[in-house]
């Protein structure tokens, strides 16, 4: 009689990569072998994919990617139809026309850490707001922009037309007016990219950002009559199914997910809201989905919950390519980007 353990069957660990073709890829593909890191090879890598066999991407931007100047990367991809959809927060919409205005009123604070109460007051003094490490001027950039906002949602108030929250930004930035007040140079501005291609964008719950405050004081002191002039979240929603199933119809959508919150969770819902609400049959999944996020399940977060709980959603399916890389995304989005675009 043998005795002993059954030898248990070991499988080779697929590579995580194709060549790439920058010097970019080819770093990460040599250097992120394991963990988080080998995951940020397999979801650029899967993101090619993706877009090579006809798909289509929405990218979510949470947190202040803006601020942190994802324009650099985030622009170029734009211009390089690898996205086709961006859905936001109200202050990634406008934090990156701020910086494009007012980029060199921007103040950092390195040592933000160390700061008292009374240094942070003094700040507010200066009325610099501060964001981490950076400050954004309030006149130059947030006050700015109120003007030129305030000139489009007058004549639409007047005219008795409506819009959505982009479509408004789309209008200044389009107009040129604003030209001679630029920064940066007009490439690294990733919603100038937007509008020149006039790409579709969701703000959910644009009304908490700071133009959305501003929009409220504006109502409230008259100058916008109708309060209804800015087009709402529930219509964003309403376009966003149409839009999901029209595009569906020749190519999967995929969704690349940078931080968590609305940004992400609301443009999500859309695929069990048309099974389910609607009964629309034919609607697949998501085709693609990867999150990048530091937030944890620990304590029943939704930005942090696994991929695979989408599943149980109707979001994703078994078969969904799916990653999520528990990171920093001011590092790891510039860096999967850089691989997409073959930098």
């Amino acid at each position: 009689m043998k005795t002993g353990t059954k030898k248990s069957k070991q499988t080779k660990r697929p590579a995580t990569t194709a060549s790439p073709a920058g010097p970019i890829g080819q770093f990460l593909a040599h250097h992120y072998r394991h963990f988080n890191a080998a995951t940020v090879v397999d979801a650029a890598n899967g993101y090619r994919q993706h877009i090579d066999q006809g798909g289509r991407m929405m990218i979510t931007l949470a947190g202040a990617m803006s601020t942190a100047e994802l324009g650099l990367s985030l622009a170029e991809m734009i211009r390089q139809d690898k996205v086709h959809m961006i859905s936001c927060t109200g202050a990634n919409l406008e934090e990156d026309v701020f910086n494009l205005v007012a980029h060199d009123f921007y103040e950092r604070v390195p040592n933000y850490r160390e700061l008292t109460a009374e240094d942070e007051e003094a700040l507010l003094k200066r009325h610099l707001n501060r964001v981490t490490d950076t400050c954004i001027p309030e006149a130059e950039a947030m006050r700015r922009m109120e003007k030129a906002m305030l000139e489009v949602w007058t004549d639409a108030d007047k005219k008795g037309k409506r819009y959505f929250p982009h479509e408004f930004f789309y209008q200044v930035l389009l107009s040129g007016k604003y030209e001679r007040h630029y920064q940066i140079d007009p490439k690294d501005s990733w919603m100038l990219a937007a509008a020149q291609k006039n790409l579709p964008i969701i703000v959910p719950g644009w009304e908490d950002a700071t133009l959305g405050n501003m929009y409220a004081a504006a109502v409230i002191r008259g100058d916008v009559k109708n309060v209804h002039t800015v087009r709402t979240g529930i219509e964003y929603m309403t376009w966003l199914a149409e839009f999901y199933t029209a595009t569906t119809k020749k190519s999967l959508l995929g969704m690349f997910q940078i931080g968590g919150g609305i940004a992400g969770d609301f443009p999500i819902c859309v695929v069990p809201m048309l099974h389910q609400d609607l009964r629309r049959k034919s609607v697949p999944l998501w085709g693609y989905f990867c999150q990048i996020s530091d937030s944890t399940t620990s304590y029943g977060s939704y930005s942090g919950a696994v991929p695979n709980e989408k599943i149980t959603w109707g979001k994703l399916g078994k078969k969904t390519p799916r990653y999520i890389i528990e990171s920093d995304a001011t590092i790891v989005a510039p860096l999967i980007f850089a691989s997409v675009l073959g930098w």
